[in-house]
């Protein structure tokens, strides 16, 4: 079977779900067109942003003058602390319970006119540290049982702020997709005897077929059931449940890593490249969690140049995920691409 030429379903053991593949669609896919877009042309300190250092938040708040990494409590959080514990179910049709938990925003450099891929492997090492502390801190509460630390890149994947920032959730329950994850980790482990993620990666690393690199301690590359034309996986290694576990090299290798996908990201299209990242690891809920592998997804929405991105209608709508170009060959351009960083 020539899985480049036929229609076919892939399964993703994290989810449980499918997604169609039609690479018959598009047997030489579009290399893209190369697009005149505006150079960039922030400065390094806005007086208008609020993110950056010294300035004023709409709350009144000053910003100090951080040199490195900022985090602070979201003036516009989408969940609170202070919520009354209430909840509702009519015949098991109209269902809601009241939902707690706390937003922050992480800046990830004080320069205005920074990407991850403009940033140095120290800086970017100095952001994984702030997940790490930031995971340990609220996971630790107990009213905290998950933490979602991600990224929305660029004005079309929702960011208000060119300013390099980040995002945490940190919420009472475990929300649906990390949940989904876990259960079939759960389930691979009992079954098993080992963990999901890592027989993954060892079969991957035995292929190649998918590998875009690999450093001393961290794999990326686009995952067997990848939806997102070019959506890509960062893996440690080792098996590390949360960030809180890497090692000084292993932080060190993921800052690497960040910094060279993201670089590549740029290189695809010539464009600052929009996407979100985010990382999944075990919930915080004070079980042991020996299913989880810690992960980071990169999901970005461009398809076949700097403007023209993938929408989710039709039948991925009503249906399930559909994608043309498949992994091998997603994997195949990314790999191409340069890791200079983009002038």
């Amino acid at each position: 079977m020539d899985w480049n030429d036929v229609p076919h379903r892939r399964y993703n053991p994290l989810t449980g779900e499918t997604i169609l593949v039609s690479p018959h669609r598009t047997k030489r896919p579009w290399q893209g067109k190369v697009e005149a877009l505006p150079a960039n042309t922030m400065p390094r300190h806005d007086p208008s942003c609020y993110l950056c250092p010294g300035n004023t938040r709409v709350t009144g708040d000053v910003n100090p003058q951080y040199p490195d990494v900022f985090s602070f409590t979201n003036d516009f959080s989408a969940l609170l602390t202070d919520v009354p514990t209430g909840s509702r179910n009519e015949g098991g049709l109209l269902v809601a319970e009241a939902e707690s938990g706390l937003c922050r925003v992480i800046c990830f450099s004080p320069e205005h006119n920074l990407t991850l891929a403009k940033m140095t492997s120290d800086a970017l090492t100095k952001v994984v540290d702030e997940w790490a502390r930031q995971y340990t801190e609220l996971g630790s509460r107990p009213d905290i049982n998950h933490v979602q630390i991600f990224e929305n890149r660029g004005e079309i994947m929702g960011s208000s702020m060119p300013h390099p920032h980040g995002q945490i959730w940190a919420q009472r329950t475990v929300p649906d997709l990390p949940a989904r994850e876990g259960e079939n980790q759960a389930k691979w482990l009992k079954e098993k005897g080992s963990v999901l993620l890592m027989d993954y990666l060892a079969l991957e690393l035995k292929t190649k077929e998918r590998i875009l690199f690999e450093n001393d301690t961290w794999v990326a590359l686009v995952p067997y059931w990848a939806v997102w034309p070019f959506e890509t996986m960062l893996l440690p290694k080792t098996h590390r449940r949360d960030v809180v576990e890497l090692t000084p090299a292993e932080r060190a290798g993921l800052a690497d890593a960040l910094g060279r996908m993201t670089r590549r990201y740029d290189n695809l299209f010539q464009v600052s490249f929009p996407y979100t990242m985010g990382l999944h690891q075990r919930p915080t809920d004070g079980q042991a969690h020996h299913e989880w592998q810690l992960h980071l997804h990169f999901l970005p929405p461009l398809l076949r140049s700097a403007t023209v991105r993938k929408f989710m209608v039709g039948y991925e709508m009503l249906a399930q995920a559909q994608r043309d170009i498949t992994a091998e060959q997603a994997a195949d351009r990314l790999r191409a691409c340069s890791e200079e960083v983009l002038k």
